[in-house]
């Protein structure tokens, strides 16, 4: 059992290295068609959309490094593990993007005001169109390794990707009515207006992060745990308290009390908490560590005081 166990979170780290340098080898490629895109034509959408695939590149670049981090065991300058270098790398990426953010809009105002000039622009709009297909691709394949395996790394990765690909299918639809007009402020227009998208991505990337790193409640998941909870305790007679959990970045932390009546044997109520934690790890659902401390119902109150209630709220 412990062998299989180990086998498949083997195989689950070989997936999730093998989707990061996926995502790092495709986003040098779409590098490449965009500046060749903007290269034959000139385009400020385009360049957009080429300065965008830079930041991602430089981004997946740290992604990768925090992934390998994440993976490495507890040691003991670490005893909780690396996983929460996770939450800097969703940071890191939300800000990349953002900044992609700024600087598009910058360019595309100042080529507006000093003249607007575009060539061959059904080629480029063909290549950036590939891009846009490739990456669209890629960043669904990427949030949906990251949720399975709740890595929140190649999560933020794949939805970058997927900003990425939603910019260059918006940077097409405007050239190719830039083509039928022929009307040329299409193309700092709609750089413009991709760009406030990347930058509710990015935001969004970064409160993200911010609430990682705050331990901030998931009330859904914590919603789950306490009626699983409630169900198993009720099932052993006993009662809990004290519940509470966080996110380390691929693994959930869940620490409760378990109370037993006055009188019950350590090694059963041991053995009974065993059980309980073993259970709930198994039906979360999700990568957990289960922690109980064992107390007695009827005088708890009374030996932990006030204080130790109130931080530690039923």
């Amino acid at each position: 059992m412990r062998n299989s166990t180990a086998n498949t979170g083997k195989d689950e780290a070989a997936l999730l290295r093998f989707a990061m340098r996926l995502s790092l080898g495709t986003g040098f490629l779409m590098l490449a068609m965009k500046v060749t895109a903007y290269w034959i034509t000139g385009s400020v959408a385009i360049l957009s959309d080429a300065a965008e695939s830079v930041v991602h590149v430089v981004a997946v670049s740290f992604a990768a490094y925090s992934l390998w981090l994440s993976q490495k065991p507890p040691d003991r300058s670490h005893h909780y593990g690396h996983e929460k270098i996770a939450f800097f790398s969703a940071g890191f990426e939300g800000a990349m993007i953002m900044l992609a953010a700024f600087y598009i809009i910058y360019v595309s105002v100042q080529r507006w005001l000093t003249g607007l000039r575009l060539e061959n622009l059904g080629t480029g709009t063909l290549l950036t169109l590939a891009a846009a297909l490739i990456n669209g691709a890629l960043g669904l394949y990427l949030v949906w390794v990251g949720r399975k395996h709740r890595s929140l790394i190649l999560e933020a990765n794949g939805k970058h990707v997927l900003t990425d690909s939603w910019t260059s299918f918006g940077v097409v639809g405007g050239l190719t009515l830039a083509l039928i007009t022929g009307w040329l402020p299409l193309d700092p227009i709609l750089a413009i207006v991709v760009a406030l998208n990347i930058l509710w991505t990015g935001g969004k990337l970064m409160r993200q992060s911010v609430g990682g790193l705050m331990d901030e409640v998931d009330e859904e998941l914590e919603a789950r745990v306490r009626t699983l909870l409630s169900e198993m305790t009720r099932e052993a007679g006993v009662e809990f308290h004290g519940l509470r959990q966080r996110n380390a970045g691929n693994t959930v932390w869940v620490e409760f009390h378990l109370l037993f009546s006055k009188g019950t044997l350590l090694d059963s109520a041991h053995t009974l908490a065993t059980r309980i934690e073993d259970r709930l790890q198994q039906e979360l659902g999700v990568k957990a560590e289960v922690i109980s401390h064992l107390e007695t119902l009827e005088d708890h109150h009374e030996v932990h005081g006030q204080e130790h209630h109130e931080r530690f709220p039923d």
